[in-house]
């Protein structure tokens, strides 16, 4: 193959993997769009269908450092390719499903095809872009990420509107099919160094368990409560099994996870501050709606308008701070990044009952600069810094640091909304006290975000070249 064949290469390799990731984020977002319209299909409660969307997080999240060392063993072109199949068809199971138990186990199944693309997918494009062009690559692959939870909302409701609900999972096929097709065509396959190495079992079983059990936890706080014994026996636990995992990684010959990785400044600053940027950004996910639908009394189609304004924002920030960071390095926009985020955040706690839309939309704006700024420097840094041998575990850990931030920012801010709201009393939602008291919840609950934010800045700063 000639110098020009492989540099035109590269890109169909991006294209592949761009499709393959906007149908993963189109999948997630649109499902949890209409959630409610798959509750009243099946006539099932609230409790129930909220595990349609809890399985597939606590699965992906518990697979995602094995199925990346995975890959490091037999291939990422072999996992990926694997994982797009296993998508594929649960996708269709997921639009034949006879009931709201079906659902819900076909998810899971989705959720291991799911965890096989996305801990994959960074892999694939550290190898085959060259450092000067990854920053680059992995910013339009975030800008698909963006793009299909931009869309989603938009495309569930009408398709559900239109076809019904099971049409949502039908896409994934069609979409899918296109992005295989890609893979298979234009992605390399791996050569056979490291295979020699045994897979780790009782380290993927053990952290299984113990992510699985800690994410559990504060999925469920708000339900079971946060000071409850059955929320305090889950965390502790998670605590033992988790230590136990650590203590067999630093003893087995081939570990799933890696620890002399973290010995690396670049590499342990990066992944501490991607969890607290996606603390703040599921943050933001998570109490926005409230001070929308509730405070305000916009409709959803209006709520979801406004709130648009933060992805399409990151999309267009993130291929240029990826580009950028291939010229200047990672800390400088990485910092900057998370400081313009702490901005739109606090400029989110001031919002009030008379704060005009206009200034809700520029807020959000302001976050997701930040948040675009920062994400592709950022992994772009966690990538380069991992060896060759060991970009799955590498790819792993970015995911696993996303699917955490994500838990701990939507339990953070819960804890703090609810604790807030608690205090105004019992009386009616509608009451002025309790409109009242969603405000000081809002503000107080980003506020705090705020100062997470503060916190990855300084983290971020202190991360080595």
């Amino acid at each position: 193959m000639t110098s020009t064949e492989r540099a035109n290469r590269k890109w169909w390799v991006l294209v592949a993997i761009g499709v393959g990731t906007f149908m993963s984020a189109l999948d997630g977002s649109v499902v949890n769009t209409t959630l409610p319209v798959i509750r009243n299909a099946f006539g099932s409660d609230v409790a129930t269908i909220e595990w349609v969307v809890t399985t597939y997080l606590l699965t992906v999240s518990g697979l995602l450092l094995s199925v990346g060392r995975l890959g490091d063993l037999r291939g990422h072109k072999q996992v990926y390719i694997t994982g797009f199949v296993v998508f594929l068809l649960s996708s269709a199971l997921c639009g034949m499903a006879p009931t709201a138990a079906a659902l819900v186990g076909f998810r899971g199944i989705q959720a291991v095809g799911a965890a096989m693309l996305a801990a994959n997918s960074p892999a694939i494009l550290t190898k085959n872009f060259p450092a000067s062009q990854r920053g680059r690559a992995l910013g339009l692959q975030a800008t698909m990420t963006y793009l299909g939870l931009t869309t989603g909302p938009a495309l569930g409701g009408a398709l559900a509107g239109w076809l019904g609900w099971r049409a949502i999972f039908y896409i994934n096929v069609p979409v899918g099919a296109v992005a295989l097709a890609l893979s298979a065509r234009f992605i390399p396959s791996d050569t056979a160094t490291e295979r020699r190495e045994r897979f780790d079992l009782s380290g993927a079983l053990s952290f299984l368990v113990g992510l699985v059990l800690l994410l559990l936890a504060l999925n469920q706080g708000h339900a079971w409560g946060w000071i409850s014994p059955l929320l305090v026996t889950t965390v502790a636990a998670s605590a033992l099994i988790l230590a136990l995992f650590l203590y067999i990684e630093g003893r087995v010959p081939d570990p799933i996870l890696d620890l002399a990785l973290f010995r690396r400044r670049l590499f342990s600053t990066s992944a501490a501050s991607a969890v607290l940027n996606y603390v703040c950004l599921y943050g933001i996910t998570f109490l926005l709606p409230f001070y929308l639908i509730q405070g305000r009394g916009l409709a959803t189609a209006q709520a979801g308008l406004i709130l648009t304004a933060q992805p399409v924002i990151m999309a267009i920030a993130a291929p240029i701070s990826g580009t950028l960071s291939d010229r200047v390095g990672s800390r400088i926009l990485s910092t900057a990044g998370m400081a313009i985020l702490g901005l739109g955040l606090f400029l989110l706690s001031r919002l009030g009952p008379e704060t005009p839309l206009s200034h809700v939309v520029a807020a959000l704006a302001v976050a997701g600069l930040g948040i675009g700024i920062f994400i592709s420097p950022n992994t772009s840094a966690l990538m380069g810094a991992a060896p060759r041998a060991r970009q799955g575990i590498a790819a792993g850990i970015m995911a696993t640091a996303r699917n955490l931030g994500m838990v701990l920012g939507v339990g953070l801010a819960g804890a703090i909304f609810t604790t807030v709201l608690s205090r105004a009393g019992s009386s009616a939602t509608a009451s002025l006290s309790q409109t009242l008291a969603l405000y000081d919840a809002v503000h107080a609950s980003f506020l705090v975000a705020a100062g997470v934010a503060a916190l990855g800045v300084v983290v971020s700063a202190v991360r080595g070249r």
